[in-house]
């Protein structure tokens, strides 16, 4: 039965939609209200709350820290100084894609590992040999993320660091509403954003804080829908939507390399010696045999498709986590991909779909069809190859 986080004293009261899912063994909110669409537009002009605390969360610690994080991580972990964070991904020995989740130096030999699916074994395993010591923190710290144009006012408000100062993917320790906490310029959203992670026990008063401080800047509770949605716009990936982690399926078809997810940015193959470095060399000199691309659905030929039923135009109301084939060619001869995430983006005013493809297939300005059923019937609908992230507002980095 799924446990509630420290915060749910507050979201259950909250959650009038009584609308859940289970996240890593604990209740999370899909959506407060009884429609998600004014958390949507919150994190997109003023800010959202959302409910971090079942992310998996490691400290690493000791003289071989960097050693051990450099062994699994793609990145170049020596290139992370003190008050800062990267995001990363680890591999198993063919290349293929274990996780994805953010180092965070917390000190000269002090890391803090986030993750998405349990990854204490993976660590323990990895760090024979080395002197460190690895503890699962996850249920040591609660944690919030303030997401949106006006989240640095609220924070600013109620903390006594200096958010100003603060870069992209910086962390600091500090305090928020009067209690310690460790807050990082980071987030799920692809906007201004900030996680703080502060004790259990001071939830409540991060939480009532982070209200009162955010009425005045329209800030508003948010869940998974409204989450999943702003996620797509940002081009972020998900574990079991877009991948599956090659630690949790047996067939090759379904494991996924950092190439093949876009992710190729986050492979240092010049650095020394990391799990999967020599498959993903070889994958390097070849090249990758798919590769993950955005697409902009042709909207007005979707519409045609509509109205031969005398129906107006539908768009997904929320987003959506499927497969469904993409092909070259309208009449479906020759199947090239998949769509893997998609949304109706509110705020672009485009259909937006994550898709991985054959390599040849996913050039900038390329033609695909997606396919799409309507009335029982299936059709192929046009969609552009454009680049992700498809929403990328400066003042996420300044």
């Amino acid at each position: 039965m799924p446990r509630h986080t420290p915060f749910h004293s507050r979201t259950g009261t909250l959650c009038s939609s009584q609308s859940w899912q289970e996240w890593s063994g604990f209740l999370s909110a899909n959506m407060y209200e009884l429609d998600h669409i004014h958390e949507y537009n919150a994190v997109r002009i003023s800010c959202g709350l959302f409910d971090i605390s079942p992310l998996y969360k490691y400290a690493i610690r000791g003289r071989e820290a960097l050693g051990l994080l450099d062994r699994i991580a793609t990145r170049d972990v020596s290139k992370c100084r003190v008050g800062k964070a990267m995001y990363t991904t680890w591999c198993d020995d063919e290349g293929k894609i274990i996780d994805d989740g953010t180092i965070a130096r917390l000190g000269e030999d002090h890391y803090r590992l986030t993750a998405a699916i349990p990854t204490l074994t993976w660590l323990q395993d990895n760090a024979l040999g080395f002197d460190v010591s690895i503890e699962d923190t996850s249920e040591q710290f609660a944690g919030i993320s303030i997401q949106g144009p006006t989240s640095r006012g609220v924070l600013g408000e109620i903390s006594d660091a200096d958010l100003a100062g603060l870069p992209y993917f910086g962390v600091l320790e500090g305090k928020v509403a009067g209690v310690p906490a460790q807050i990082s310029r980071t987030g799920y959203t692809g906007d201004l954003g900030y996680e703080v992670f502060v004790a259990p026990g001071d939830a409540e008063t991060l939480w009532d804080a982070v209200m009162e401080s955010g009425a005045s800047y329209a800030l508003r509770p948010a869940g998974n829908v409204a989450l999943e949605m702003v996620r797509i716009e940002a081009g972020l990936l998900l574990i079991d939507a877009d991948f599956h982690s090659a630690k949790q399926t047996f067939f090759a078809v379904q494991k996924s390399t950092p190439y093949e997810l876009g992710l190729g940015w986050t492979v240092k193959l010049d650095k020394r010696y990391f799990v999967g470095q020599e498959a993903l060399r070889r994958e390097h000199e070849r090249g990758p045999v798919k590769t993950t691309v955005g697409l902009e659905v042709d909207i007005n030929a979707l519409e045609r498709i509509y109205a031969r039923f005398g129906m107006p135009l539908h768009l997904p109301y929320t987003a959506w986590n499927d497969e469904i084939p993409i092909y070259a060619d309208e009449e479906r001869r020759e199947h090239v991909g998949k769509a893997t995430s998609g949304t109706w983006s509110p705020i672009l005013k485009k259909y937006v779909v994550i898709a991985r493809v054959q390599s040849g297939h996913g050039k900038l300005g390329g033609r695909l069809q997606i396919e799409m059923s309507v009335e029982g019937e299936r059709f192929t609908v046009p969609a552009t190859v454009v680049r992700m992230p498809f929403f990328d507002p400066p003042r996420k980095r300044e």
